[in-house]
């Protein structure tokens, strides 16, 4: 018996199955770095933008607007001049981060040999 489709694909319309985008969005290259650093604590705009690096503002609205949406990023807009908006994870988020930084942490750690087994196959392809 054939094994079932890795997170079951595309729908009949060719909309692509909810896990999968929720997943392209978890582990989007932004989307990974925030939800780490909204493991240490609640950021304002700036400060986030600031912690994650060369982020660009557009990138970072779209990247929190899209955890918010998901249910992983809370927006605390307080209504106050100048205005202030903070951005916390909710319980749902805090679980995909702590399994996004796992792996991010796994990575880290294994660079050596990802960059072993590249210069092993360039020497090959040479």
């Amino acid at each position: 018996m054939p094994a079932e489709p890795l997170l079951t694909g595309t729908g009949a319309d060719g909309a692509l199955c909810p896990s999968r985008l929720v997943l392209e969005h978890v582990t989007s290259r932004w989307g990974v770095l925030v939800l780490i650093a909204l493991l240490e604590r609640g950021y304002r705009f700036s400060e986030l933008r600031r912690r994650i690096g060369g982020v660009s503002e557009k990138m970072l609205t779209q990247t929190l607007q899209t955890l918010e949406r998901d249910g992983f990023v809370d927006r605390d807009a307080k209504p106050v001049i100048p205005p202030r908006v903070d951005y916390s994870l909710t319980p749902l988020g805090e679980e995909a981060a702590r399994r996004v930084e796992a792996l991010a942490r796994w990575t880290e750690s294994r660079v050596p040999a990802v960059e072993e087994a590249r210069a092993r196959y360039d020497e090959g392809r040479g």
